[in-house]
């Protein structure tokens, strides 16, 4: 099996010729199934089933429901004479498609101590295979080949959720142990903090094929222009070093730089520094990793913060967080796919997760996939450290309720003018 660092997943879509382009397209599936199972591959039996909270699930369940989404949306579809590979996996692994059935409570996926690791593998190779014999075979539809995509950019981004929740539960065992050996190398924030200017503008928001690749979520859609106030951004992220300060100077403690909501959260959960900070006895910052604890590096990109943190600090250096309209704009005149732009952390907006104007939800199941999420959640842009490779583009939304911190989150600054 290969190494991590040697599988690299291409990104989706191809402009060979039809029969040429499946071939191509088929051995990226391959191959992105196989990282899959490589992120897996460093657990124990025992990691793989358990669930650290409600909103995390077990690495176990997160293999089990990618291949539950083919099976359903392309195998169901497309293959002759289709069964179930176990019809109980249908309620077992379905994870919130309301057209397909009733599902098993979210909340106890980590009680499913059945099927085995083992059959889960089984049932991962044998979807495989069947797929393979319908993808290469005659008169694959164009309808397929989108299914088909869908299900590998939905694999993409349960396994940046494979390694962001199993970093939540390691990080629960009073071993503290790591995911990886290795030394955490975090991307250097340390270069001056600049702003980039943008005068008021109308600005083209949304999915552009020709800069933004083959593919794209309908949340992405349609572009559509958007009038953009005078605004400022920073050109690098926020580091560890200076959200500390903000906790040394008792940002925590002080209501005047939160919204009430988030006051009430802080206070809640007693939160009094990042989720994975921990301050030692002889004063020494500590942060869990995904290489166990590490010493804090101040000139890191702080991560895992939630909407509310971010909008407390924003505040407190007499700044705002920007709008997913001014991050885009500026992503596009500025970062160049530069990383801290993107690979290092979601960067959270002011933007509520919302349609764009004209937006439509697709028919069928399939259209539950973003649209019925439109609603108290917050965008975040970019891309983190964990995203697969390939998957990131400059329309990419993601969005989490304004309480989510276990995901790679950090702060990029803005200002009005």
């Amino acid at each position: 099996m290969s190494s991590l660092s040697e599988v690299v997943v291409p990104n989706i879509g191809s402009k060979l010729q039809p029969q040429e382009a499946l071939v191509a397209l088929f051995d990226d599936f391959l191959r992105l199934r196989e990282y899959s199972m490589l992120l897996a591959a460093p657990l124990s039996e025992e990691d793989c089933v358990v669930q650290s909270m409600p909103d995390a699930s077990p690495i176990k369940w997160h293999l089990a429901h990618t291949t539950w989404f083919f099976e359903t949306f392309v195998l169901a579809r497309f293959e002759p004479q289709f069964s179930a590979f176990n019809s109980a996996y249908r309620y077992l692994f379905n994870s919130y498609y309301d057209a397909v059935g009733e599902r098993h409570p979210r909340a106890q996926r980590g009680l499913l101590t059945r099927p085995a690791m083992s059959e889960v593998r089984r049932y991962r190779a044998e979807v495989e295979q069947r797929l393979q014999a319908i993808v290469l075979g005659p008169d694959y539809p164009a309808e397929g080949v989108e299914l088909l995509q869908l299900g590998m950019q939905h694999e993409q981004q349960h396994q940046e959720l494979m390694l962001t929740d199993i970093k939540h539960l390691l990080s629960c065992n009073p071993l503290k142990p790591d995911y990886l050996p290795g030394t955490l190398i975090g991307l250097s924030v340390a270069s001056e903090l600049c702003w980039h200017q943008f005068d008021a503008s109308v600005a083209e928001i949304g999915y552009r094929p020709a800069f933004d690749g083959e593919f794209c979520f309908d949340n992405e859609l349609p572009l559509h222009r958007q009038f953009v106030e005078p605004f400022a951004i920073a050109s690098r992220l926020v580091s560890n070093g200076e959200y500390l300060r903000f906790v040394e100077q008792g940002g925590y403690a002080d209501p005047a730089f939160w919204l009430a909501a988030g006051w009430d959260w802080r206070c809640s959960n007693n939160f009094v520094h990042p989720l994975y900070w921990q301050s030692a006895e002889e004063g020494e910052w500590q942060e869990f990793t995904l290489h166990g604890m590490q010493r804090l590096d101040p000139d890191a990109a702080v991560l895992h913060l939630s909407y509310f943190e971010a909008d407390a600090y924003a505040r407190w250096v007499g700044a705002r967080l920007p709008t997913e309209a001014e991050w885009e704009l500026a992503a596009r005149s500025v970062s160049g796919l530069r990383r801290d732009w993107f690979g290092v952390a979601w960067q959270w907006t002011s933007s509520s997760y919302a349609p764009y104007p004209g937006y439509a939800i697709a028919p069928g199941a399939v259209g539950e996939y973003n649209g019925k999420f439109m609603v108290n959640q917050y965008v975040l842009r970019g891309a983190s450290g964990a995203t697969p490779e390939g998957h990131a583009r400059m329309s990419y939304r993601n969005f989490f309720p304004a309480t989510a911190c276990w995901q790679y989150s950090g702060i990029r600054l803005a200002q009005s003018l």
